[in-house]
């Protein structure tokens, strides 16, 4: 069988989060299947797999995205993968699997800041009702998302008739922090700053839990997003590294007391598992998703409680090398090869459910 895994979406230069899971489901496919990667720029093929045979296709922001299948359809595939639910789906030969991460945006509008404005006023249009996400999955023979969280909720708002299968989000392996590697009086928080992230409650606990403690933020960061957040914490107690390098960010993970989150939503939590993945322990929110991701090795604290986020950090401190031990086995729960082999498992229904 001949799988097209949809990579219009691999970001060129770094990753974003739809970005990584592309590459690590195309990096991770097993070989019961032929894989062809379809990109529309073929400076993305710098971050996929070297051995895999690819194809353009126009990109998905063209307006001719819903007769995409057209172009798709001379390529002889059998089915084909998207990390996206937006892939059109009209007129297809191939049986086609999408990908819906999250429900984020219809509890949280504000599209992606980095979006065009055309793209932001549509964005927010689609959100407005649950008619074109159903029109969007129903267009397609198999649904995936990334946690079980968010299966419950696609179940819940009856956005499809089509199976959905879980294939987790996972991290890159990184090396562990140094067994006795010193320990610092520091948190990170990687993410951005939109209102639901809710960084305030992280900046505002930083009093609370000493002069020797420092916040550091690792994305890039507004001129006004960084004013509102350093008067809530003492004078240089937050870093910010206004975007960080990939290994800036592991460096600052292995040395810290925690990675710490206080966001009122989210549709996974990779930092999450980056964390648990070199062996720093977390503080999040009490959110289901956390609650999945972090299962008993986490702390978990009341978001709009700053004093809530500083007993948690301390509760974390009294435990620490136990919750360090435990976030390592933790974070193998989630690896590219599994979910890899689960998109594959969707495919190969779809194709049968198709095929009668």
């Amino acid at each position: 069988m001949r799988i097209g895994i949809d990579c219009r979406y691999v970001r060129i230069g770094r990753h974003d989060g739809i970005s990584r899971f592309t590459a690590g489901i195309a990096a991770h496919l097993p070989d019961r299947h032929d894989a062809v990667l379809l990109v529309n720029d073929e400076r993305q093929l710098a971050s996929l797999p070297p051995d895999l045979p690819w194809e353009l296709v126009p990109a998905p922001t063209e307006p001719g995205e819903p007769l995409v299948a057209r172009r798709v359809n001379r390529l002889g595939l059998d089915a084909v993968f998207s990390p996206m639910q937006t892939m059109g789906s009209r007129g297809r030969s191939y049986a086609l699997v999408l990908t819906l991460h999250d429900l984020i945006y219809y509890r949280n509008r504000t599209p992606p800041r980095e979006f065009a404005w055309p793209l932001r006023l549509g964005w927010r249009a689609f959100h407005l009702a649950w008619w074109p996400q159903r029109m969007l999955l129903n267009g397609a023979d198999g649904v995936v998302t990334v946690s079980e969280t968010t299966a419950g909720l696609i179940a819940d708002h009856r956005l499809t008739k089509r199976p959905v299968t879980v294939a987790y989000n996972a991290a890159d392996p990184a090396a562990p922090r140094p067994v006795g590697g010193a320990r610092t009086k520091s948190l990170v928080y990687m993410g951005s700053f939109m209102p639901y992230k809710n960084v305030e409650t992280l900046a505002a606990a930083l009093p609370l839990l000493g002069a020797d403690w420092t916040l550091h933020c690792m994305s890039r960061v507004s001129a006004a997003d960084r004013a509102r957040l350093e008067d809530l914490a003492p004078a240089g107690a937050i870093v910010f590294h206004d975007g960080a390098s990939d290994e800036e960010y592991l460096d600052a993970l292995r040395s810290a007391t925690a990675l710490v989150t206080a966001s009122h939503d989210e549709g996974f939590g990779i930092p999450l598992v980056e964390a648990m993945g070199v062996g720093t322990p977390v503080a999040v929110s009490d959110i289901p998703i956390f609650r999945e991701i972090g299962g008993d090795v986490a702390e978990y604290f009341d978001p709009d409680s700053p004093s809530a986020v500083a007993a948690a950090v301390r509760r974390l401190e009294g435990r620490w090398d136990e919750a360090s031990a435990a976030s390592l086995d933790r974070a193998a729960r989630f690896r590219w090869a599994d979910s890899a082999e689960q998109v594959v498992r969707a495919v190969e229904r779809a194709v049968a459910d198709r095929r009668g």
